[in-house]
């Protein structure tokens, strides 16, 4: 991915094709736009999950319908033995996942005062742990096999604008953000980027119902006047992933429809 001889094509800078992507998280919303877009660039696709396993089995099948080669795993992130669980399984299928997507999370409101430190820290395994021993793992395999890599890590728009309730997915979403930088540095003279997309809010099933006055005050600034979508980060995600994204290492993308550039005067 890093090597000076790159493809001058349009269709050749978004080519993903002999590449095998882990994303975790796969099975949510965010992650499995995420796997089809990487897929239809033509890479192999990883997909990890958690609590959601018909989710996990219904992308894997829709996958596969469409000649995509997949492999599926289970494991509980925000631990480390369940880090290695998941690369176990990786590795007993074969091949390196050289292209990494830190996507799996957790997310709860609740305010800080009289927060019990087991939520706090639930919040910080589940998010930003989890990046961590992935990376780490995945880094590690890469060193191993003399290959070049990408990893991006979705962070959140909260990781430099919190709201309200969200102290502990807000602070784990910023040391996503710089846990960003920090590979990028020491891992870039082993041909080895690592990048950040921050979404806003993305739209997905039953929020308006769930958050009706979230919504409304949402698209009531919005520079572009519409919710994301899973879309919209799954398509940030396979540039920064790609061969046009080569000499960018330790950025943050943000895919919020122009919200940070709200005055809050």
């Amino acid at each position: 991915m890093n090597e000076p001889n790159q493809p001058t094509s349009v269709d050749g800078l978004m080519d993903l094709s002999g590449h095998r992507a882990l994303i975790t998280g796969a099975s949510g919303n965010i992650g499995a736009a995420i796997a089809r877009r990487l897929a239809m660039a033509g890479a192999e696709i990883v997909i990890h999950y958690n609590g959601n396993a018909a989710a996990a089995r219904a992308l894997e099948k829709e996958l596969n319908a469409i000649g995509v080669r997949t492999g599926l795993v289970h494991a509980n992130l925000s631990t480390a033995d369940g880090a290695r669980a998941l690369f176990a399984g990786i590795d007993a299928s074969g091949g390196v996942a050289d292209l990494v997507v830190n996507n799996a999370a957790n997310q709860d409101v609740q305010p800080l005062a009289g927060m019990a430190l087991t939520d706090w820290q639930m919040v910080m395994a589940a998010n930003l742990d989890s990046a961590f021993s992935v990376t780490q793992l995945a880094v590690e395999r890469l060193l191993k096999s003399g290959r070049a890599g990408a990893i991006v890590n979705v962070a959140s728009i909260e990781g430099f604008d919190p709201a309200t309730g969200h102290a502990h997915y807000a602070s784990s979403k910023a040391g996503m953000l710089m846990l960003t930088k920090a590979a990028a540095l020491e891992y870039g003279s082993s041909g080895i980027r690592v990048n950040a997309v921050s979404p806003g809010l993305i739209d997905r099933d039953g929020l308006k119902a769930d958050w009706p006055e979230g919504v409304a005050s949402w698209l009531s600034k919005a520079p572009l006047g519409r919710l994301g979508t899973a879309e919209d980060v799954a398509v940030a995600v396979l540039y920064l992933l790609s061969p046009a994204a080569r000499w960018i290492s330790g950025a943050n993308l943000i895919v919020d429809g122009g919200m940070s550039t709200v005055s809050r005067w």
